[in-house]
């Protein structure tokens, strides 16, 4: 197995809250209808999280388990253990129709954290942060690119296409920057 590079070499960012690239971690999107018997077993057996929720992500440890669309769901577990979990979802899967891909290259993470975190994604995306509850996950935009984000702790996880990860860190640390704090 070769050896995993962030995207952005971890970069970091301190203005008035502090942003951080977060990676490498390994992520799994698993394509499957959520009535399907032995999915919550599949991730179950990957990350140790129940099936989330419509728009809501588990979270054990270090390891997760976000609801993406009907049928999609993105686990995120530490990268070296990708190879393992898809083990795992092919064994319990068995033959029902899934698709299961490890995506961990192809993603970026980044932590927005500090007590004004919700002012750097208000001003990038069209969500009212307000109303956004502990492990809720949302699939947006950020200024003019795909991203999903989760409140936990002091903070937001976002994550967005590897192929962008350079944008969304200037967006975010633009967003951060001292005196540009919201009203």
């Amino acid at each position: 197995m070769r050896d995993p590079v962030s995207p952005l070499g971890n970069a970091s960012f301190d203005g008035f809250c502090k942003i951080r690239e977060v990676g490498p971690l390994g992520m799994i999107s698993l394509r499957a209808k959520s009535d399907v018997a032995e999915l919550p077993a599949a991730i179950k057996a990957a990350v140790g999280t129940a099936v989330p929720a419509q728009r809501r992500i588990e979270i054990a440890g270090g390891k997760a388990c976000g609801w993406m669309s009907p049928d999609e769901y993105l686990l995120i577990l530490p990268y070296a253990e990708t190879g393992a979990a898809m083990e795992a979802i092919a064994r319990e899967m068995g033959g029902a129709h899934h698709l299961a891909a490890v995506v961990s290259d192809a993603r970026a993470i980044f932590r927005v954290e500090g007590a004004k975190a919700p002012q750097v994604l208000a001003k990038l995306c069209p969500v009212d942060l307000d109303m956004l509850a502990e492990g809720e996950l949302r699939r947006t935009r950020a200024a003019q690119v795909a991203a999903a984000f989760w409140k936990d702790g002091d903070g937001f996880t976002v994550v967005c296409f590897r192929s962008v990860a350079a944008y969304v860190m200037g967006l975010l640390t633009h967003s951060a920057q001292p005196g540009s704090e919201l009203a």
